[in-house]
């Protein structure tokens, strides 16, 4: 399965982002993810660390459920501070390069006054379309008890 990145010239130049990806198959929506270990504590002591572990934790998930990073069609960042989060966006784009590569889906970053953990700067949501195949649903998974 592939995704077509489109990016009309109406739109300008995408850097980073593509504005629109198109594709089928099987639709994986990612939680958003911070920068929590395994124990549920932040690690990173500033953005680039925290967008690493973030961005670590979707490819987790995307992994667990079937998928790539190739398979990923939109992010969402959701960022405490931008100006911060800009001025580092060449380190940012460092990790992104290490851990995803040149794909480059459609993609928002959006500034927030606070995150649900009060210690991360950076969160990622994402939104990924696996090939169609057989469902995975019933092999002892469970929803998480609330």
């Amino acid at each position: 399965m592939s995704l077509e990145y489109v990016n009309p010239p109406e739109l300008g130049v995408p850097s980073g982002f593509s504005h629109a990806t198109v594709g089928a198959g099987r639709v994986v929506f990612l939680a958003g993810q911070t920068a929590l270990d395994a124990s549920g504590v932040i690690v990173g002591d500033d953005v680039v660390e925290q967008f690493e572990k973030a961005l670590g934790n979707l490819l987790v998930a995307l992994a667990a459920a079937g998928g790539t990073p190739d398979h990923l069609a939109s992010l969402t960042i959701y960022i405490v501070d931008m100006a911060d989060y800009r001025k580092n966006s060449r380190a940012i784009g460092a990790v992104w390069r290490r851990l995803i590569g040149d794909n480059y889906p459609a993609m928002a970053g959006i500034g927030v006054s606070r995150l649900w953990d009060a210690e991360a700067l950076v969160e990622v949501q994402g939104l990924a379309l696996l090939p169609p195949v057989a469902s995975r649903l019933g092999e002892g998974r469970t929803h998480p008890e609330v």
